[in-house]
C-alpha cells in the first residue's frame, strides 16, 4: 500500500452508513464483545469509485450477499437500498476517486461459537484512495516474496465468501514479505501450487499468452474477470489451469489484479525476474478505460 495513512482510519472526518443511518466517522462504533471480532462471522467486500461511481457495483453486491450466505445469516437489507446507500455515502463525502468498503457482521447479543441470536450489522465507509500500491513502485512492477502461509483446501474453509477469517494469514505473509523489503506475497495453495497474492489474483505470460491458476480455492475476483474478457477481446489466448512455482522461470510477464491492485505489473518474485511488455501494458491501458467508461461500457450497474 501507499504507507502508513497520516489520518487513522478511526478519526478521520465524514459520514459511515451505520445500520441504515448515516453516522459521523467517529461515531460509528462497535461493542468489545461483537461475535465478528471475536469468531470472524464477519463478511465485506471492497469497491473501486471512479469519477463518483463504482465499477460493477452490482456484482461486488451480489458477491456481499452470497458471502453472507454462506456464513449462515443474512443481510437485513435489500441489495438496491445497499446500493442506494452507497450512491448516498459516495455524494455526501465528496467523494470522486476512492474506495467504497460494506461490512457485514454479527453483533454482541450472543459471545459463542454459535450466535444465532446475534443481531446482524451493516455498514458502509469510503475515502479517497488513489492506489494501492506506491505509485513508483507499480511503474517499476512490484515485487513479490513467496509466502510461508498456503491457502486451505476448499473442504477446510469456504473459500468462495470474501470472509474477514480468509485474510489472517494474509496478513501475516504481507508482513513477512514487508519486512524483507518485498511489496506483497505470492500464496500457494495446500498442495504447493500458485493461488494468488494476499488480496489479488495474479497472471503470467508465455508466448503471448495468458496463464492465470483455476481459483478453487480462493476468489475468482471481480477484476480478474474482467481483464480476463479484455484479454479475450483483444484476442489474447487465456488459459485458466494449475501452475507450479518451477514454472516461473518459463514467463516473461506478470501482474497482479484486484479492486484495490487495479492491473499491477511484478517486476520479480522471489529471485525470478519478469520485464511489463506490451500484454501487461495494454491489459492496463484497456482496464483504466474500461473503468472510467472511455470505450462506452456502463461502470454502474
Amino acid at each position: 500500500m501507499t504507507g502508513t495513512p497520516t489520518v487513522p482510519f478511526d478519526q478521520r472526518d465524514g459520514h459511515i452508513w451505520l445500520d441504515g443511518e448515516f453516522v459521523e466517522w467517529k461515531h460509528a462504533k462497535i461493542h468489545v464483545l461483537t461475535h465478528g471480532l471475536h469468531y470472524a462471522s464477519c463478511v465485506y467486500e471492497g469497491e473501486r469509485v471512479y469519477s463518483g461511481n463504482v465499477f460493477r457495483l452490482r456484482e461486488h453486491t451480489d458477491r456481499l450477499y452470497r458471502s453472507a450466505q454462506i456464513l449462515d445469516f443474512e443481510i437485513p437489507y435489500s441489495k438496491e437500498a445497499l446500493e442506494a446507500a452507497t450512491a448516498q455515502l459516495i455524494e455526501l463525502n465528496g467523494i470522486v476517486d476512492g474506495y467504497v468498503r460494506p461490512v457485514a457482521w454479527r453483533g454482541s447479543e450472543q459471545i459463542s461459537t454459535s450466535a444465532r441470536a446475534s443481531r446482524i450489522h451493516v455498514a458502509l465507509a469510503c475515502w479517497s484512495w488513489p492506489s494501492y500500491f506506491d505509485p513508483e513502485a507499480k511503474k517499476r512492477g512490484i515485487t513479490l516474496e513467496t509466502a510461508q502461509w498456503r491457502r486451505p483446501p476448499p473442504s477446510s474453509s469456504p473459500c468462495q465468501a470474501k470472509a474477514s477469517s480468509h485474510y489472517m494469514i494474509a496478513t501475516l505473509c504481507k508482513h513477512h514479505a514487508e519486512a524483507n523489503g518485498f511489496q506483497d506475497a505470492l500464496m500457494l495453495d495446500w498442495r504447493g501450487r500458485i493461488a494468488e497474492a494476499t488480496s489479488a489474483n495474479v497472471f503470467f505470460v508465455r508466448n503471448g499468452e495468458l496463464h492465470t491458476p483455476t481459483p478453487d480455492c480462493f476468489l475468482d475476483g471481480i477484476t480478474r474477470q474482467t481483464v480476463i474478457d479484455l484479454a479475450r477481446e483483444q484476442n489474447v489466448n487465456v488459459i485458466e489451469r494449475e501452475i507450479l512455482p518451477d514454472e516461473l522461470d518459463s514467463f516473461n510477464e506478470c501482474f497482479v489484479t484486484g479492486t484495490a491492485a487495479e492491473v499491477c505489473p511484478v517486476s520479480r518474485i522471489d529471485q525470478h525476474a519478469f520485464m511489463p511488455s506490451a500484454i501487461t501494458f495494454d491489459l492496463m491501458t484497456a482496464y483504466s478505460d474500461r473503468v472510467h467508461n472511455r470505450r462506452g461500457v456502463a461502470v454502474h450497474d
